[in-house]
């Protein structure tokens, strides 16, 4: 019941990204039925129907990566200041994104079952009413179980991988969690790191202070009622000691009304660049050699011998492009620095290297279908159709999954830097410079990543010229 008011009272753009999650598990789920049936219809060729529905995981994955994207975004389920004492602490917010998401892609899912009946002609008086009656073996009964365990697929595997992405983690190091768990001499979790023995006290006197002679309290600390000061513990910490000099009026300066946003420091560049470059270079040896080793026609009438393997080199090549994305927008940021920047490129870099990873990642899956989708338009026959209509709704479905995926990252970056804009904007900063400063991001990304787009899809399509 909150997860469903929160998904009424949100923002109208924020219902317009959970709709597009919907839109997204409908094509999904509609692609997964018209795979059962093209099994129902081709009983003699379980191989082409189990290829068929092995092509269907690319999509699968595109939503959910566009699922998980959206709920990152949610601000509905961003912890905020006092909602942990009404009972939604963080891991209540990560359950209610996750029941969202389930909502948003059942609702898909239930579309494309209304679209594939209507299709094989199980449901009159609708437009298109039997329209595919024959691929989909409409002749033949549907197999409820099987049809319902394909339109759980997506709302299951969403909702779980949102929950393992946004699930409550300790942000603090672990040498720093280490040392939180050591509650003193006589804790429940365990002993201090530098172990006390019984006369630690007594034998460094700690509670011992000098009295003058003959007064009542001789041999006793000093406290409120001899009118000294209280005795310090053992256990408390040493008072700080200015230096020589040090004006005692200056310790604790009042903070300036409009203190200058600290820009981001430029840290080191992501571990993955390199194992990146292992993975898409194993990709792209994989496709040459599943695309040198197939006969016959190469996708999608019949599916050829390669193309399990041309599957596999595609995923390796994704990933690849995924690993080496982060490390190279860090390496766009670390460019537009370099030769005495100015303040604009100083400002669009150091941004670009602190949103590396974010923008990265999804910026490699984009370039990877990019590139695929250059290279499938070549895997087909010249005397077959290009394009089928589960061919191209696949297409499109991954396409607009990824790049919807890449905008949505870009929306939460720009949230994240939010506070920093408005404090540049404060001191004066024109708006022009902030605009400016995006756009030389982009530029610098386009300037990369479309080259690289276009080498690996050479690349992939080079061992079709032989």
């Amino acid at each position: 019941m909150l997860a469903l008011r929160l998904t009424r009272g949100a923002h109208p753009a924020v219902q317009l990204r959970r709709l597009l999650v919907a839109v997204a598990s409908a094509g999904t789920g509609f692609l997964l039925l018209c795979a059962l049936g093209y099994a129902m219809s081709h009983a003699e060729n379980p191989g082409g129907s189990a290829l068929r529905l092995a092509w269907c995981l690319t999509p699968l994955a595109a939503t959910v990566h566009f699922a998980v994207a959206v709920a990152r975004t949610d601000p509905g389920t961003k912890p905020r200041t006092g909602l942990a004492a009404i009972g939604l602490g963080p891991f209540r917010l990560m359950t209610v994104s996750a029941t969202t998401t389930a909502m948003s892609c059942t609702l898909g899912s239930l579309l494309a079952l209304l679209v594939f009946l209507d299709l094989r002609g199980d449901l009159t008086g609708v437009p298109f009413d039997g329209a595919a009656s024959v691929f989909l073996a409409a002749d033949q009964p549907l197999p409820v179980p099987a049809a319902l365990t394909l339109l759980a697929l997506v709302p299951a595997i969403a909702s779980a991988t949102v929950a393992l992405v946004l699930l409550p983690r300790d942000a603090r190091p672990a040498a720093a969690r280490a040392v939180a768990r050591h509650y003193g001499r006589f804790g429940a979790y365990g002993r201090t790191v530098a172990r006390e023995t019984f006369g630690t006290y007594g034998r460094f006197g700690a509670r011992l202070r000098t009295q003058p002679t003959g007064s009542r309290t001789a041999g006793a600390a000093p406290g409120p009622e001899t009118g000294g000061t209280p005795a310090p513990r053992a256990s408390d910490p040493a008072p700080a000691v200015p230096p020589p000099g040090h004006d005692s009026t200056d310790a604790q300066p009042n903070p300036a009304p409009d203190s200058p946003p600290q820009l981001p420091a430029p840290g080191t560049a992501p571990a993955g660049l390199p194992w990146g470059v292992a993975v898409l270079t194993a990709g792209l040896a994989v496709q040459a050699y599943a695309t040198g080793a197939s006969t016959g026609p190469r996708l999608p009438g019949s599916l050829a011998t390669g193309a399990p393997a041309v599957l596999l080199g595609w995923v390796l090549t994704t990933l690849g492009l995924a690993l080496a994305g982060p490390g190279l927008a860090h390496l766009c940021g670390r460019l537009l620095q370099a030769a005495r920047p100015g303040a604009l490129r100083l400002l669009a870099g150091r941004v670009l290297m602190e949103e590396a990873t974010r923008i990265g990642r999804p910026l490699g899956i984009v370039c990877a279908v990019a590139s695929g989708t250059y290279a499938m338009a070549a895997l087909y026959d010249t005397n077959a159709p290009v394009f089928g209509p589960l061919t191209t709704l696949g297409t499109l479905l991954v396409s607009g999954c990824t790049v919807a995926t890449l905008l949505t990252a870009a929306v939460e970056a720009k949230h994240e830097r939010a506070d920093a804009t408005a404090a540049l904007l404060r001191l004066g900063a024109p708006a022009t410079m902030l605009r400016s400063a995006a756009a030389l991001r982009v530029g610098a990304l386009l300037a990369l990543f479309v080259p690289l787009t276009l080498i690996v899809a050479e690349l992939a399509a080079l061992p079709l010229a032989r």
